[in-house]
């Protein structure tokens, strides 16, 4: 499916995962994301808890036993000669951000919709770029949470 985001023209903020965080009160995730350009500014996405291992997993470079579905899709697309250019989380309406998969295959790019989740595991698998848009940076949740975060990661000790 083509993305709205395939035309994304405004200049974008490059991010990397700095962690993964375990949310004990509610079972789900929080990534973690740093500016490139400064990491002690940060933007968080809250995940599932099985959306959160593989985006552990992938950072750690934990290998599984048997491939997982990102791993799948990693190598699918190497099989096809189909390379992960970049991810970008591209909106945010009502608390739920949106993404996109920039793949490029001959000469063809294609931009493919995703869960914020997919395209940063894929993306950590495939060693591919994650970026935000301006816009969504700027309208991001969780701007004053460094605090609770701290708290939460203390618990986890």
């Amino acid at each position: 499916m083509e993305a709205r985001a395939s035309q994304v023209t405004e200049p974008l903020i490059q991010l990397v995962v700095n962690r993964v965080v375990e949310d004990s009160n509610t079972d789900t995730r929080i990534i973690v994301l740093a500016r490139t350009d400064d990491a002690a500014d940060h933007f968080m996405v809250w995940v599932g808890a099985s959306e959160g291992e593989a985006i552990k997993r992938a950072l750690d470079a934990a290998i599984t036993p048997r491939p997982m579905s990102h791993d799948l899709i990693k190598s699918f697309g190497e099989h096809l000669g189909i390379k992960t250019e970049r991810v970008v989380l591209t909106d945010v309406k009502s608390s739920t951000y949106y993404a996109s998969v920039f793949l490029e295959n001959k000469g063809v790019a294609r931009t493919i919709d995703a869960r914020p989740s997919d395209a940063i595991a894929l993306a950590l698998r495939c060693q591919a770029p994650i970026y935000v848009t301006q816009d969504v940076w700027r309208r991001r949740s969780g701007q004053n949470l460094d605090a609770w975060l701290s708290k939460l990661e203390t618990k986890e000790v």
